[in-house]
């Protein structure tokens, strides 16, 4: 067997990485792992949850503000922001598979900041959607050029690490921005908060492309390694254990923006007095010390989950990723019964520890799932791979979860008034996380009878 060759990749960030090509194959040369590369990358992402998710705490201002209703507010957390999201990603993925993924990433970051700030100017229902549609196409163009960069940077025995540590960004952009946010909320109105949430990008996006470098020779994948958008998503589509980790991928995200997208309103209606009290006594408002308390149960529970679920599963999985996939089962199907927890409880604190077990579980999987889409992707589709299981997560996810819990929400608060109606509207997001990790669970049958199919070829 042909060993590969193997490049020397200037990263900028601390000294050049030995990089096997293709990356990820048997017998290659071992490679260090690019620290700064890594810790460049999960800033850039939590920036870009940041940005994301400093809406959660700002919710009920703007509600009272611009005289929105839950369905409203569902439409702008999740649909506005997934539509082109959704509809940008695969051309973005396609092009990351022939580009600068380096200059497109900086290119995406000023963009969605650019956005970020405009919401702070708008005015109404319409131009606050519009704005947050911009955030959308901005953020498309990150993740799949990022995780395609990531796999050529990175081993494939250490590739759930490397991934779960850009998946960082999820907690850390979530406790940023919701700690922030609620400080500047209560201090300098939502207008405010918009408007300092997005200036780091934009000084982050002349930065970027100084210090990391596109690996491939000229910046491109050349003639020889594209692969048609049509071809590449037949092929995808063929590896049916694929299209099931992305489905299952797509309700567990129902569940997590469903439930992430109305916290803030969660707790300022439910647990109105009690939060009130231990506010008074921290001598803070309440908007601000829920902001830090949300801010840091995302932050430390859905860090360690983040951390945890790829140390561990890239020990799990060295015999056959098909562990990658059986790890995603397990987690996402403890994780269920929690998120109907964190709606339900009674006390304050109770719904804090179910909230951390929740983010916990879920959180788990962010690694493996990522390691094995682009483990089983061929090295010229990783950024289409990954582009098309966003696609499905932002569709299913995060089109659908917030916009399901409002409109369910102003539904049943006809009945059961506007605490009871929330708090159940929350909780029904526990049945797309457990049909989540049963789909994860026959993906894993499916991962087994595909390599079976393979060895007897």
């Amino acid at each position: 067997m042909r060993t590969p060759s193997i490049t020397t990749i200037p990263v900028g960030l601390g000294a050049p990485v030995a990089a096997a090509r293709p990356a990820g194959i048997a017998g290659a040369a071992p490679q260090r792992f690019p620290l700064g590369i890594m810790l460049m990358m999960m800033l850039i992402y939590t920036l870009n949850f940041v940005d994301r998710q400093i809406l959660t705490i700002l919710v009920e201002p703007i509600k009272a503000d611009l005289n929105l209703s839950d369905g409203q507010i569902g439409a702008i957390t999740g649909l506005a922001f997934a539509l082109l999201y959704t509809a940008a990603g695969m051309p973005l993925a396609w092009l990351a598979d022939r580009t600068n993924r380096v200059r497109l990433i900086a290119a995406a970051l000023a963009v969605w900041s650019i956005f970020t700030i405009a919401c702070g100017f708008t005015r109404s229902f319409g131009q606050l959607l519009a704005t947050r549609v911009g955030v959308g196409v901005g953020e498309a163009g990150c993740t799949p050029a990022a995780h395609s960069l990531i796999t050529e940077y990175v081993p494939r025995e250490r590739r759930a690490l490397a991934l779960a540590m850009y998946q960082m960004g999820v907690p850390l952009g979530s406790l940023t921005g919701l700690a922030v946010g609620g400080l500047l909320v209560s201090s300098l109105g939502w207008r405010w908060a918009f408007f300092l949430a997005g200036a780091p990008g934009l000084v982050l996006a002349v930065i970027v492309p100084l210090v990391m470098h596109e690996p491939r020779r000229g910046g491109s994948a050349g003639v020889a390694d594209t692969v048609p958008l049509r071809i590449g998503l037949a092929t995808l589509w063929r590896r049916k254990s694929f299209v099931w980790i992305c489905i299952g991928s797509g309700f567990s995200a129902f569940a997590f923006y469903g439930l992430s997208a109305f916290s803030g309103s969660l707790y300022l209606r439910t647990h109105a007095p009690e939060l009130a009290t231990i506010a008074a006594d921290a001598g803070m408002a309440p908007t601000a010390l829920l902001g830090i308390v949300l801010g840091l149960i995302v932050g430390i529970m859905g860090g360690l989950g983040t951390f945890l679920g790829g140390f561990l599963s890239d020990r799990v999985a060295r015999g056959n990723i098909v562990n990658y996939v059986l790890f995603c089962a397990v987690a996402l199907t403890l994780a269920a019964p929690m998120f109907a927890g964190a709606a339900l409880a009674g006390s304050l604190i109770a719904s804090f520890a179910f909230f951390g077990a929740a983010l916990f579980c879920q959180t788990l999987s962010y690694g493996p799932v990522y390691a094995a889409i682009q483990t089983v992707a061929e090295p010229r589709m990783r950024g289409m791979a990954v582009a098309l299981q966003l696609l499905v997560v932002n569709l299913v996810g995060l089109a659908l979860g917030p916009l399901f819990v409002g409109m369910m929400s102003d539904r049943m608060t006809a009945a059961l008034g506007p605490v009871d109606g929330l708090r159940t509207a929350i909780a029904l997001v526990a049945g797309p996380m457990l049909l989540s990790g049963l789909m994860f669970t026959h993906a894993t049958r499916l991962v087994r009878r595909e390599d079976r199919a393979r060895a007897a070829a």
